[in-house]
């Protein structure tokens, strides 16, 4: 049986070292390229769930590949979204938001291969424990949050924040990665 010229590489179109460190635990082949998009504008949807869609298909657009994978992470709270804070203060607002309450993280992938185009959205619900002044301080002066969706990461120091999910704790993450390992299996892609 002849082989592959040459290997399959998957093309991840994110800086997310969570996303990477996900799929490298797989054991797939990657090639990481962060896409240059814009993640604000008036072009986007004001829905949650679209906005995750929108920024995943973006990134995805914007890079070159046979094998492209891209998401984006939305935290949706009654509708509104919270993205990453722009600095500490946010990231304290943000938390007061969520704190005692339940929202959704939406996670959008995009995944383009030889064969078709999959873009989809996965959602889980997420609550928070009811946080005192003290515990937001402390977790905001760690500094965890600030490059994560609605300023907190469930995998790190956030774990402290939670008081349940349901649905998929990858999908918080940042990355569905029971459904893109079985997409990509289904398409002849192994790691």
């Amino acid at each position: 049986m002849a082989g592959r010229a040459t290997p399959l590489v998957l093309t991840l179109a994110s800086g997310s070292p969570r996303r990477r460190a996900l799929l490298e635990a797989l054991g797939f082949p990657l090639r990481v390229v962060p896409p240059r998009v814009e993640e604000v504008g008036e072009d986007l949807p004001q829905d949650p769930r679209e906005l995750a869609l929108a920024l995943a298909r973006r990134k995805g657009e914007e890079v070159p590949g046979e094998w492209v994978l891209a998401a984006d992470t939305v935290v949706d709270l009654d509708g509104r979204v919270l993205g990453k804070p722009r600095d500490r203060v946010e990231n304290h607002l943000f938390l007061r938001l969520l704190s005692g309450r339940t929202h959704q993280v939406h996670t959008a992938i995009y995944l383009r291969t030889p064969q078709d185009l999959v873009v989809e959205v996965h959602t889980t619900r997420v609550r928070f424990r009811n946080l005192s002044q003290e515990e937001i301080a402390w977790y905001v002066q760690s500094g965890e949050g600030l490059d994560k969706a609605g300023g907190y990461g469930a995998q790190g120091l956030g774990m402290a924040l939670l008081q349940g999910i349901e649905g998929d704790f990858y999908t918080v993450v940042g990355l569905p990665v029971a459904r893109v390992f079985a997409l990509l299996w289904e398409r002849g892609f192994r790691p």
